[in-house]
């Protein structure tokens, strides 16, 4: 029995899912990378605009102390002399990571020599000592605001903003871009099974437009092949059937009984034949109102035993349900293929069963003959093909079971040929859901 596999639903495997993938991948590591130098940077200037203050406000000082000594200085800043006990002792290693940067930034912009203190009393503001060198006394300041160690940003909630807003208007253009892609898909999958496409609209990327225009030339040129085709056919078809009936009428009026029965039997297989070369030609969608498969079955298989040889046997197991339908013309001549391929070929009993499988439905036709050897199994389906003359019979062109692999794709089906585990031949026709 066929199997259909279970067709995960996966979207990373398709082009919109992958440019997604790459666009929100892309857009997380920029932001990311730039919210991380933005926040290193931002601590730097701010640590560097305070050092510059504060050199700026160490030269006004020492401007005031050189040219105008008696004018009052600022209430919090002040100058000491170098023997005052107030003087700080030489700071130890801090703690804190951004005044060791601001301390260090500091003495790289004075003169060498330069000392700088942090006097950091409880309950006191923190002020700044420096002495310059061959300075004749020590400048106090008060310690210049500096950025706090911070372990949350709010620049983290505009860089989620920027970034939904970017993956959204990136997915938008990812979408506009394989939208003419996916009709394109949906166009071959339509002209796979056998259906009318009309000629899709060149859009998006230049390669694709080319894509786009091979593919409505190659539609239009195998359209107008297949017309041609249908006309000749049905030509060669109708020039036939008026030679062959008025062949049958000579043959029924033949007095020898077995040479009239010969006659009229080579006569039903030319009219088989011929009728075997319009079915596989026919390339028309079907337009008959879908059926129940399940009760189609009963109704075909009631006709066909009333209609079979003694000792012929047909079963079914109908187990689909309701729910599983399909063009009434379609599983017809589906059904009257398999039947007469396994009638002729095969031996009873057989088996018609349907079934209702996770993703799809079944429609199975099984015999009990001898079956095709393996190295047979892919050419079983190939038109005018016959694996074994033996089992031609007469008025058999090789069409039967290439008719219905395209009667299956043409609805969006599958047929798959193999041996039975009991033995004999099994045609299973697997159409999803």
């Amino acid at each position: 029995m066929c199997r259909m596999e279970s067709m995960k639903l996966r979207p990373i495997d398709s082009l919109f899912g992958r440019l997604a993938l790459l666009v929100v991948g892309v857009l997380l590591i920029s932001h990311f990378a730039w919210f991380l130098l933005v926040r290193f940077d931002r601590s730097q200037i701010q640590t560097r605009y305070a050092t510059e203050e504060t050199v700026f406000l160490l030269d006004a000082v020492e401007q005031h102390a050189l040219y105008s000594p008696h004018q009052p200085l600022p209430s919090r800043v002040s100058l000491v002399n170098l023997d005052s006990p107030e003087i700080p002792p030489p700071n130890q290693e801090l703690d804190h990571q951004v005044l060791r940067r601001y301390l260090a930034d500091l003495r790289e912009r004075l003169p060498a020599g330069t000392e700088v203190r942090l006097a950091l009393v409880p309950q006191q503001p923190p002020r700044l000592w420096v002495h310059r060198p061959a300075a004749l006394h020590w400048i106090v300041l008060p310690l210049q605001p500096l950025p706090p160690v911070r372990s949350a940003d709010r620049m983290i909630i505009w860089l989620v903003v920027i970034f939904i807003g970017g993956v959204l208007c990136a997915l938008f253009a990812a979408w506009r871009l394989q939208r003419p892609l996916q009709k394109l898909v949906a166009a071959v999958a339509e002209f796979g099974r056998g259906q009318r496409v009309a000629p899709l609209s060149e859009r998006g990327p230049r390669e694709l437009r080319q894509l786009t225009r091979g593919f409505n030339q190659m539609v239009s040129d195998i359209s107008q092949a297949d017309s041609d085709r249908q006309i000749m056919l049905a030509g060669v078809a109708h020039d036939l059937k008026t030679p062959l009936a008025r062949l049958r009428l000579r043959a029924e009026l033949l007095e020898e009984v077995k040479l009239r029965d010969g006659v009229v039997r080579d006569v039903d297989s030319l009219s088989h034949i011929v009728e075997q070369f319009l079915a596989f030609a026919h390339d028309g969608s079907d337009q008959s109102m879908p059926v129940s498969v399940d009760e189609r079955c009963e109704w075909i298989y009631r006709n066909y035993r009333s209609a079979l040889p003694e000792g012929a046997r047909i079963v079914r197991l109908l187990r689909a349900g309701p729910d599983f339908v399909l063009p009434t013309a379609t599983l017809d001549r589906l059904l009257s293929n398999l039947l007469d391929n396994a009638l002729a070929y095969g031996a009873p009993p057989i088996t018609i069963e349907t079934l209702r499988l996770p993703n799809a439905w079944q429609l199975i036709v099984s015999d009990q003959g001898p079956g095709i050897s393996q190295a047979d199994i892919r050419d079983a389906s190939r038109p005018f093909v016959r694996l074994d003359p033996a089992r031609g019979g007469n008025g058999h062109s090789g069409l039967g079971l290439a008719i219905v692999e395209r009667l299956a794709r043409r609805v969006g089906g599958v047929c798959h040929i193999a041996n039975g585990l009991d033995g004999g031949l099994q045609a299973a026709l697997t159409f999803p859901f």
